[in-house]
């Protein structure tokens, strides 16, 4: 008679601890959101983009005056069509930048290239 107590007694027990075990993994997540967090998420798209926030690698042309500057991008253009030319402004100077390379190796690959027209041309990493 105890040995048939006893598998009644021992599934009434481990029912018992698997039921409270599967009972105490639900849970409730209360999330709070700051009102500009889809903002600067759009915001950071955005600016990945136009790449503003790539840590890319760039070619110099030029630094110097606005309308030489132009004169260089227009140089540049006519000659190249591979990577897109931009003037930027950092005071007190305009700078010809071209491309946006992933990687150094892609950047001096296209430095030889460029560098036939440009001599005066150079590999660069911006700092944001």
């Amino acid at each position: 008679m105890k040995r048939n107590l006893k598998k009644p007694i021992l599934y009434l027990i481990f029912s018992g601890i698997f039921s409270t075990a599967t009972y105490a993994q639900t849970a409730k997540s209360n999330v709070i959101q700051d009102n500009k967090l889809p903002e600067l998420l759009k915001l950071k798209s955005e600016m990945t983009v136009n790449n503003e926030l790539a840590d890319r690698y760039k070619i110099q042309l030029f630094y110097g005056q606005i309308t030489e500057a132009n004169k260089v991008q227009k140089d540049y253009n006519s000659s190249f069509s591979e990577w897109e030319p931009k003037i930027v402004y950092e005071s007190p100077n305009y700078k010809v930048w071209v491309g946006n390379f992933r990687d150094r190796l892609d950047a001096d690959r296209a430095l030889l290239k460029i560098k036939e027209k440009f001599p005066s041309a150079f590999v660069m990493k911006p700092e944001r």
